[in-house]
């Protein structure tokens, strides 16, 4: 009978040892990418990406899910071969290094205030505190679109000239809010309007905003200028019909990422009273600004060449909203995270100079400890924080945070009255 107990269990003790060596293994690997990008080389820096992502975006539930493999095998009896200790000590050393990673994410909030401070001062306006998310959130972006307007073309080109316009059930039809026009990214060749920004459209719609998303002509089937002659296109419909949804024509802002932040720079820099185009302030975030230097990696040349744009560099400054700065520059808020495999800061960096240089209006600038490209698709804690500091900058350049449906609009960072204002920080 012992001997056969005996028997029945030994093997368990290998096969704990595996799993040990595969959980700890994966755990290491995932973590290495966090702290560094595996590879800058495209496309493979996408898959870097979403490695990397698990420890940076994600480290809290990464962390706990390589604890409990090694709980069940160490249970199991892993400590007992070489392989397994091996195993278990990759996973404890990728817990702790983890850990790290969640400390030094939530630190993102002090980065965001400095650039806050750095763009409006002291007495600026701050982000308003962080609360839990609720499960009511999550639904907000079909909520949100559906009190809205879907669909909506402002071109002649099908569906590549179609936008979806958000906004609060009961905002009142002539608020007259303040509107952001949300650029999606995708390399110039994918993406599409419900793609990107959700948890930035939604906080800012919860707010009294009326938010706008559009889809535009993608390589390689369509080149360069189509894409920014969509967006302009999509701003000029803004300007023209967005009272009719509840929306401020005199305050439009823009946003994007990746492509998206190239587009939404561009446009911002570009736009004209004339052909109501106009943009009264950007926030930008891991984009590319200078599609004549590349740093390497291939990222730039590939794409360029190959999905939208022909010809040398030479002929891609037009196309560069570095090289498109001048003193009449609407403000910007510029963002990008140190651990991008796919898009170097440097790119942000150059651009943030060139503004600082000449430009009349804030500029402001924050460099994120460790996150990834595309950080902010899942709210996450980060991503959260820097919903909250894009709302700041917002109200900053606007001067008032819009009313919220029912309530009463104050000014950035006092309550009616002037009175400090709970909902902003008690400030």
């Amino acid at each position: 009978m012992a001997d056969g107990v005996t028997v029945g269990r030994a093997p368990r003790r290998p096969r704990a040892g595996r799993l040990a060596l595969v959980g700890g293994s994966a755990a290491a690997l995932v973590t290495t990418a966090g702290f560094r990008p595996l590879t800058r080389r495209w496309p493979a820096a996408i898959g870097a990406t979403l490695l990397a992502a698990f420890a940076t975006e994600l480290p809290r539930p990464t962390a706990a899910l390589t604890g409990g493999v090694a709980l069940v095998a160490a249970r199991r009896g892993a400590g007992r071969t070489v392989v397994g200790r091996v195993g278990l000590a990759l996973a404890t050393g990728s817990v702790a290094a983890l850990l790290t990673l969640d400390r030094r994410a939530r630190a993102t909030d002090g980065v965001l205030r400095g650039a806050l401070v750095g763009a409006f001062g002291s007495s600026g306006p701050e982000p308003e505190p962080a609360t839990w998310l609720s499960p009511r959130a999550v639904t907000a972006p079909r909520r949100f679109r559906a009190a809205g307007a879907r669909d909506v073309a402002y071109g002649p080109h099908g569906t590549a000239n179609l936008l979806d316009v958000w906004r609060h059930p009961d905002l009142p039809d002539d608020a007259g809010a303040p509107v952001l026009v949300e650029i999606h990214g995708g390399a110039w060749s994918s993406g599409r309007k419900e793609g990107e920004g959700n948890p930035l459209m939604a906080y800012l719609v919860s707010r009294g905003w009326v938010c706008v998303t559009l889809n535009y002509r993608l390589g390689p089937r369509h080149r360069w200028p189509a894409m920014i002659d969509d967006v302009r296109a999509a701003l000029g419909w803004v300007h023209t019909h967005i009272a009719e949804h509840g929306g401020d024509p005199g305050f439009v802002a823009v946003s994007g990422g990746s492509a998206g932040a190239h587009l939404a720079a561009l446009a911002a820099l570009t736009g004209r009273d004339d052909d109501h185009s106009r943009v009264d302030a950007a926030v930008t975030l891991y984009g590319i600004y200078d599609l004549t230097t590349d740093d390497g990696s291939g990222t730039l040349d590939e794409l360029l060449a190959e999905t939208m744009m022909s010809g040398t560099p030479a002929d891609w400054a037009g196309a560069s909203p570095t090289h498109r700065v001048t003193a009449d520059a609407p403000p910007f808020f510029v963002l990008h995270g140190t651990g991008d495999a796919i898009v170097v800061p440097d790119q942000s960096r150059g651009l943030v100079r060139a503004l600082r240089a000449v430009s009349r209006a804030p500029v402001a600038y924050a460099e994120l400890p460790y996150a990834q490209h595309a950080f902010d698709t899942l709210p996450t804690p980060r991503t959260m924080l820097v919903v909250r500091a894009v709302e700041a900058f917002l109200v900053g350049v606007l001067g008032r945070r819009p009313a919220r449906p029912g309530a009463t609009a104050i000014v950035a960072g006092r309550g009616p009255g002037g009175a400090p204002d709970a909902a902003d920080g008690g400030r």
